[in-house]
């Protein structure tokens, strides 16, 4: 891959934003491709696992801004950034030519790599996975991502839930960054297949998991995370590209 191209999964929108902070807002997303993790229950293998790495293409910040105006129309909104794991790409360069046209941006990375272009995000959305990833956290590479976004640039954490593992792993979250907004989501039992243009989705699952996160959060009297489904996956269920 040429210095200065970025490895490109897909790009798709407009459509909305389907979780965290930005939920429901108009977004273009640009996935990236590759990752430093491997959840037992990651819902974007295809961007994740090399062994997809063939529907992955090395682009230039210009082209990838092209498409996005083809998508836009023209009409800046925001841009979100995701993967896989984002920041392992060199980024930097596309934030700074959207941002001259008006676009915004939005990344969502587990805090495991620290870019100094963090700063020059509108939003970043910081989402360490929990015990039932499989994946341990790095807490000072995480502390490292906070740093290295500034006092400019929104800074939200979220985290996803499927157990009463997850639970306490987000509340030491939420003990360690007091001064950041959490966002809470129950977790999806049935990640798509990389290769299924619309693998069936367990809704009662999920809806039975998001009652479970709002009494736990109730009858704890902890108030000040915001709880939320993901509600893509409630619309569209797994098919890609929306």
């Amino acid at each position: 891959m040429t210095i200065g191209t970025i490895r490109i999964n897909e790009i798709f929108g407009p459509t909305i934003q389907g979780e965290g902070t930005l939920i429901g807002q108009p977004t273009i997303f640009v996935r990236t491709g590759g990752c430093d993790y491997r959840c037992t229950w990651c819902d974007t293998l295809h961007a994740v696992d090399s062994a997809y790495r063939d529907e992955w293409h090395p682009m230039t910040p210009q082209a990838i801004l092209m498409q996005i105006d083809i998508l836009s129309g023209g009409k800046p909104l925001m841009i979100s950034l995701s993967g896989g794991n984002p920041a392992i790409q060199p980024l930097g360069s596309l934030i700074e030519l959207g941002k001259r046209d008006g676009y915004r941006f939005a990344l969502e990375t587990q805090g495991s790599i620290a870019k100094d272009w963090f700063a020059a995000l509108d939003v970043l959305t910081l989402s360490p996975k929990p015990p039932s990833s499989g994946m341990e956290t790095d807490w000072q590479k995480l502390a490292e991502c906070v740093e290295a976004a500034g006092p400019e640039t929104q800074t939200v954490l979220k985290t996803v839930i499927f157990d009463d593992a997850d639970y306490a792993y987000a509340r030491d979250l939420a003990t360690r960054y007091p001064e950041l907004p959490l966002y809470l989501q129950p977790g999806n039992h049935t990640p798509p297949s990389p290769t299924a243009t619309d693998d069936p989705i367990d809704i009662n699952g999920i809806m039975e998991r998001m009652r479970w996160l709002i009494d736990k959060v109730s009858s704890d009297r902890w108030f000040t995370p915001t709880v939320l489904p993901q509600l893509h996956t409630l619309i569209w269920g797994n098919l890609r590209g929306v």
